[in-house]
């Protein structure tokens, strides 16, 4: 019997996957730091094992699948080279075990995560479905026909897959720590379309994935008039959003999803193609998009009060406005106000004046000090930076999160791929107590 250790069990990625290989019989643990992330809740919910770094974890016989933040020198990788042991890094192992089923990689600059979220639950009620989403959820079926996985361009990780389809959401500039240009970014989605097995379904009114070549049939959707699946007649309510969907100019079906924004009806889109090329019928599709309510860090929401928290994982200025324009759709009545901590400095230098153009949109404004690794030097920019930029912003630390009582009725929204919820967990505690 294999025993699967994971060095970094606490990573996004590899807790969705520790997740699935549990679910579907496999013996697992892993070891990681003992900060708390959330990705280890669904790990303790399996009782599965997560133990502190340490070389004596790894005994003989064991595969070691070990995460990308942690070099060869990592003391377990170690060990278990000296054992003999198989150590295979996520992204390779992951590329071999989707082999096994009808795999569907769902990759893009925005939007993987929901969308991700949203195949796996729409096509899960048509065959049994595996999942790996980028939150840290993951699920094995142990008669799964499909795997549904979320898969990403950064350091061209997503190269190791070989799927049988791809979902491209769009190609936006991102990662400026790694990728140099649009140009870079685009080639990176290029060379993962040839790769692809079955078919691509791409964002057709992204100017950039017009030009993806590929030596499999790429289905087009979107708003515009010339792709091959369109929304229209949408409808925005503060319940949700409806469409109608037309295939190639032909009237296929109305949809009805509880979500917000523009963004939400072209992940839907996307996910509607797919199934239809998979011969999923209608009435499941519609269903089981009325039952989605989200992923997690994707516009999740406490209520307190008359006041509504809302934690997002929004780092780059297209997230800011798509979370800013759900807010907008569900409470237009209320008054929107952004709490954005950016992620790395190379990311808020890259776009700060986009991140000022984004944050405007809200009522009111807070920011929060850059949250950056340890490995990155910041240079001389600073929050206050972002702060020159958009009139009336205030900068928030600890000891001034009882400032954002003086809104009242309002819509918080806590967005940043850092520890911004620090801030919200400290403000719903005021709130709780009355402090």
């Amino acid at each position: 019997m294999t025993i699967y250790h994971f060095t970094g069990i606490k990573g996004s990625g590899m807790s969705s996957l520790a997740q699935i290989l549990f679910d579907s019989g496999e013996t697992v643990q892993g070891s990681d730091v003992e900060t708390y992330y959330f990705t280890e809740q669904p790990l303790r919910e399996r009782n599965i094992k997560i133990l502190k770094f340490d070389p004596d974890n790894i005994q003989p016989g064991m595969t070691v699948i070990a995460g990308n933040a942690f070099p060869d020198s990592h003391p377990e990788i170690v060990r278990a080279k000296e054992l003999g042991g198989d150590v295979i890094r996520y992204h390779k192992f992951l590329g071999e075990y989707i082999k096994k089923f009808t795999s569907i990689a769902i990759t893009g600059a925005h939007g993987k995560t929901t969308t991700t979220g949203l195949m796996s639950h729409v096509i899960g009620g048509y065959k049994p479905t595996s999942y790996l989403i980028g939150d840290g959820t993951g699920l094995g079926k142990k008669d799964a026909s499909y795997f549904v996985m979320e898969a990403c361009e950064y350091r061209r990780h997503f190269l190791a897959y070989h799927p049988d389809y791809a979902i491209m959401t769009n190609i936006d500039f991102d990662h400026p720590d790694y990728f140099s240009d649009i140009e870079d970014v685009f080639s990176a989605f290029q060379e993962l379309a040839l790769q692809v097995k079955k078919a691509i379904i791409a964002w057709g009114d992204d100017e950039h994935l017009q030009k993806i070549q590929a030596n499999v049939p790429v289905i087009y959707y979107g708003f515009g008039d010339r792709n091959d699946f369109i929304a229209k007649n949408i409808e925005k309510t503060t319940e949700g959003s409806s469409f109608e969907v037309y295939v190639r100019n032909e009237y296929y079906d109305r949809f009805f999803i509880p979500l917000f924004g523009d963004h939400a009806i072209l992940n839907s889109l996307a996910v509607i193609a797919l199934c239809h090329y998979e011969g999923v019928p209608v009435n499941i599709i519609k269903e089981r998009m009325k039952t989605f309510h989200g992923v997690k860090r994707r516009f999740t929401e406490t209520k307190i009060g008359n006041n509504v928290l809302v934690d997002d994982y929004a780092h780059h200025p297209t997230e800011i406005v798509a979370t800013i324009q759900s807010a907008r759709q569900k409470y237009p009545d209320r008054e929107i106000v952004a709490i954005f901590q950016p992620h790395t400095f190379s990311r808020t230098e890259a776009f700060l004046q986009q991140f000022a153009d984004s944050l405007k949109m809200a009522d009111s404004v807070y920011l929060c000090d850059i949250f950056s690794s340890a490995r990155e030097h910041n240079g001389n920019l600073s929050i206050e930076d972002l702060a020159a930029l958009i009139d009336g912003s205030e900068i928030l630390r600890n000891e001034g999160i009882e400032n954002l009582k003086k809104h009242s009725d309002a819509v918080f929204l806590f967005m940043g791929a850092g520890d911004v919820n620090k801030y919200q967990k400290a403000f719903e505690d005021i709130l709780r107590t009355g402090a």
